[in-house]
């Protein structure tokens, strides 16, 4: 399956005689003196006869996630109980989509390009993902002669989570060139979020797409543990990993954040001008190629009920704050915002947040108005 296009695989992991510098400048974001967030179009100060804004398009998984609820993870050889378990819409792409839609103002629209099964599982995605038309669906396509893709989740008391992923038309329901009317949903986005939970040579022609028409594309990292094609990654604006998928894929520690900046360094010298790195409980930074390292501390959650989605939603609010032409540094608060709430709430697609919600907390730690 387009074997062609995955050779000569991008390895961050080959050497390199780069020698990195010991030294960070490193920006902290302070507390605006405003939010500038609006909560809806009607209260944005475009005119009616201003453009319509360039959509959101997200080229990825959609995947049925079925939970169970276990006390721990089992041994080798082992069974155990599970406390609960359920089926929930999920899949990568499906969540940055979704969260994306409940984020953006009324008049950015967000699609998603993905591939569903004929069964239930994807009636269920479809069915999800248009409630309250969070998502144009024009775009996302039944595959006849494949299962919808699926994970099982394990939950733990604590919160976290592991996962195991069967592809499914995520994987295998693409034909081997895309559509026209895909690709032209493409070129005519405002940014483009990828993700790794469909094969790259999808993701390789959706980028191409978007680079000739000058779209911005975002890449997370999250998805299929196997190197970066060359050919994709130079087509990648920001690039998201969280610090084990940069360690992952560059072959260098991520311990410290001396070795994170070290790794995006790395990063940068192969062709990635910025770097997007998740850091969990250490919130996350921005590294941005000649200038100063951004970074935001997390937004502390009241309480950890299920971290699955957290990295999706702060990819997705970031993507919305940064198409809406905000700084930087308050696209990250945003999107720390964002997963805060995320956190909150059990499963993926279901706890993502509305923009509202999100506004009104920044605005409760910023303790200032917004503008409108």
């Amino acid at each position: 399956m387009k074997a062609a296009l995955l050779n000569p695989p991008f390895s961050l992991s080959n050497p390199s005689s780069t020698t990195f510098p010991t030294r960070h400048t490193i920006r902290l974001t302070r507390s605006p003196s405003h939010i500038s967030f609006s909560i809806s179009s009607s209260s944005s100060s475009s005119s009616s006869s201003s453009p319509t804004p360039k959509p959101i398009v997200i080229v990825g998984s959609a995947n049925a996630d079925i939970y169970v609820e276990i006390d721990r993870l089992p041994l080798e050889g082992e069974t155990i109980s599970a406390r609960s378990g359920r089926t929930l819409p999920g899949g990568k792409g499906a969540n940055q989509a979704f969260c994306s839609g409940r984020l953006s103002l009324s008049d950015h629209a967000t699609y998603l390009v993905g591939r569903v099964g004929s069964d239930a599982h994807g009636r269920l995605l479809e069915d999800s993902l248009g409630e309250g038309n969070a998502v144009r669906l024009d775009r996302l396509t039944r595959a006849d002669s494949v299962p919808t893709g699926h994970a099982v989740v394990m939950l733990q008391p604590n919160g976290q989570n592991s996962i195991i992923i069967v592809g499914g038309a995520n994987m295998n329901g693409w034909d081997d060139k895309l559509s026209e009317e895909d690709l032209d949903v493409v070129r005519g986005a405002g940014m483009l979020l990828l993700q790794r939970e469909i094969p790259d040579w999808v993701n390789l022609q959706v980028a191409q797409a978007a680079k000739a028409a000058g779209v911005p594309v975002i890449m997370d990292a999250g998805g299929m543990d196997a190197p970066i094609p060359s050919e994709l990654i130079s087509l990648i604006d920001i690039f998201s990993p969280n610090e084990t998928e940069l360690a992952r894929l560059t072959g260098m520690p991520t311990d410290t954040f001396e070795q994170i900046s070290q790794a995006a360094t790395k990063c940068h010298k192969l062709g990635v001008k910025q770097v997007l790195v998740k850091l969990g409980s250490q919130g996350s930074a921005l590294f941005i190629e000649g200038e100063d390292t951004i970074r935001q501390s997390i937004i502390p959650a009241s309480k950890v009920i299920d971290t699955t989605g957290a990295g999706d939603t702060f990819t997705a609010a970031f993507a919305v704050a940064l198409v809406e032409g905000k700084p930087k540094a308050e696209c990250l608060r945003f999107a720390a915002a964002a997963a805060s709430l995320c956190v909150q709430v059990k499963g993926a697609m279901p706890s993502m947040p509305l923009r509202n919600s999100v506004i009104k907390l920044l605005q409760s730690i910023h303790k200032s108005p917004f503008s409108n």
